[in-house]
């Protein structure tokens, strides 16, 4: 047929026509190409850095479609046309044209319609490719046009995909929520195991496709439960892990540009700091929250970690100047994500306040009377809240800051540990032991010696001790 004048178009019409072969596999037929040929053709056309090369059973993929194989969007389909020296109109046929995606089909129906010209103004044969004309010229305009719009409707159709429904991203967050009131008041290894799993399901979705707002919703949330998981483990006496859980908590904050999950972390990071003895790493801990969140609850709770930092340290009066400041920042309205909307373990209501004040002023020997009122105050705080919001952590650990003032100011029948001591070992979490070994050390104080009540409540106190989780968690068989 090339001998006699014809057109490979021709050829491929008659292949079509005769044999039943599809458009794609009739124009490869028509240049006597293989498939690993036309890749070939293609690739030095199309990809001469070799980023993304084309190859033999690719193109196969694309001729055996819609009944197998791959579809090919309209970019390749394009390229394709110039390979074979010709419209990328007369690669499909309706076939293919019934299976495409609506844009996709609409798009090249527009283009086979801009391929029709009026009668007598030029023949079928100018249609090719590599031919010239005025009408050629304005096909390619309309071509390229019509490309334009669709590459922009296709590149939308992908944006709108979404692979996360917001009733499935609403449960992700009311889990948080959940888990970070259940906190409050329940044992910590079994809800470390629920966190966990949670998070799981949130990082499986982090897999799928998402819009940018969700993307931005999981980072939130993971690096929210990370902050929870964190106070979790170090309850559970393992410190590495916390400011392991912590650093992977910040670098979520950090991506999504969060101040108020940047802020909880740092005051984490400076109460883990004070109770391990590093009081001006948890200053200045402290003092770094405050950059990220200067006002609410959350910042109270920063002064307050300030204040007990800095009289660990000695400094009396910075501390007094920090639990004013926690006043003021309570007054100020406000209202974020993480400390009031979220809550639970993130919140700083007024209990809580009043005990970070009263562990404040017991690190001050002498001032014991005031000490007292304080730490009774929120002692009183705490018994006035529904027992679903009070967390029994921070009011058995007021119960023993009580119990030391009490003791050093020679108080001991007024000492009542018995909401400590009644805790279940579940619940022992390990910051109670170091501070009852502070009351430990005044009842061996020369002024207790040979009292029966100071060695009944030091072996109490004992006792206390070796039946923690913490005791419990050591006596488990490693591996496994």
């Amino acid at each position: 047929m090339l001998a006699d004048g014809r057109t490979r178009r021709d050829i491929a019409e008659e292949m079509m026509r005769r044999w039943g072969y599809r458009p794609r596999i009739a124009w490869r037929y028509a240049h006597g190409w293989s498939q690993d040929a036309a890749a070939d053709r293609y690739n030095r056309l199309h990809d001469e850095e070799g980023r993304a090369p084309m190859s033999g059973t690719r193109i196969g993929a694309y001729e055996r479609w819609p009944h197998g194989g791959e579809r090919p969007r309209l970019e390749y389909l394009r390229a394709l046309a110039e390979v074979f020296e010709t419209d990328l109109t007369l690669l499909v046929d309706e076939d293919d044209l019934s299976h495409l995606p609506k844009p996709q089909r609409l798009t090249l129906l527009e283009l086979i319609k801009s391929r029709s010209p009026d009668p007598g103004v030029q023949n079928e044969e100018n249609l090719a490719y590599g031919q010239s004309g005025e009408y050629e010229d304005d096909i390619s305009g309309r071509e390229v046009v019509i490309m334009v719009a669709h590459e922009g409707s296709e590149h939308a159709e992908q944006a709108e995909r979404r692979d996360i429904g917001e009733a499935t991203l609403e449960q992700l967050r009311a889990d948080v929520i959940r888990l970070s009131h259940e906190y409050l008041t329940g044992s910590p290894l079994p809800l470390l195991m629920e966190m966990r799993r949670v998070r799981r399901r949130m990082y499986a979705a982090l897999d799928k496709r998402l819009w940018p707002r969700d993307t931005t919703e999981l980072y939130l949330l993971i690096g929210t439960l990370n902050a929870l998981m964190a106070n979790a483990v170090d309850d559970l006496g393992y410190e590495h892990a916390a400011d392991e859980l912590l650093r992977a908590g910040w670098a979520y904050a950090i991506a999504i540009d969060h101040r108020p999950l940047m802020a909880f972390l740092r005051g984490s990071a400076s109460s883990t700091a004070y109770w391990r003895d590093r009081p001006r790493q948890a200053r200045d801990l402290a003092e770094s929250a405050l950059q990220y969140l200067p006002d609410g609850h959350g910042a109270a709770r920063f002064h307050l970690l300030y204040a007990q930092a800095a009289a660990k340290l000695g400094d009396v009066s910075g501390a007094k100047r920090a639990i004013e400041a926690a006043r003021d920042a309570a007054e100020r309205p406000h209202r974020d994500e993480i400390h009031d909307d979220i809550g639970g373990q993130f919140a700083c209501p007024p209990a809580k306040r009043a005990y970070l004040a009263g562990n404040t002023l017991v690190a001050e020997r002498g001032n014991e009377r005031d000490t007292i009122a304080e730490l009774t105050r929120a002692a009183d705080l705490f018994a006035a809240e529904p027992e679903a919001v009070r967390s029994y952590g921070c009011e058995a650990i007021n119960h023993v800051n009580l119990a030391l003032a009490q003791v050093r100011d020679g108080q001991l029948d007024a000492v009542d540990l018995s909401k400590v001591f009644e805790l279940p070992i579940a619940k022992r979490i390990e910051a109670l032991p170091k501070a009852l070994t502070n009351v430990r050390a005044e009842l061996a104080q020369p002024r207790y010696r040979g009292s029966a009540a100071a060695a009944e409540l030091d072996e109490r106190i004992e006792a206390f001790g070796r039946e923690s989780i913490i005791e419990d968690l050591r006596d488990l068989p490693s591996g496994g």
